[in-house]
């Protein structure tokens, strides 16, 4: 639980900016949505059905690449894969 927790907590930083490691947001979600046993198509189906708007996967592809997506489309994401954002202090 507690490497999800640094997981999630590296993701927020990164797209808020703060994170300077050469990991990648992107490379971090498709991570996850391979660890649940998915795909960025059926997350997108998922999202649709659950939003009612539309996401296609080369629109988050293409987001995740010119590091443009949303903190919100971030959580969604997330929300579908069953994990949350969490912040933890530094100690």
């Amino acid at each position: 639980m507690l490497y999800y927790s640094l997981i999630i907590f590296k993701l927020v930083c990164f797209v808020k900016g703060l994170y300077n490691e050469k990991m990648e947001l992107r490379n971090e979600l498709k991570s996850l949505i391979a660890k649940n046993g998915s795909t960025l198509k059926k997350v997108c189906e998922k999202l649709t059905i659950d939003t009612g708007k539309s996401y296609i996967g080369n629109n988050i592809t293409n987001k995740l690449r010119r590091k443009t997506i949303k903190f919100e489309e971030v959580q969604e994401i997330l929300d579908v894969l069953g994990y949350h954002i969490e912040f933890i202090r530094n100690d």
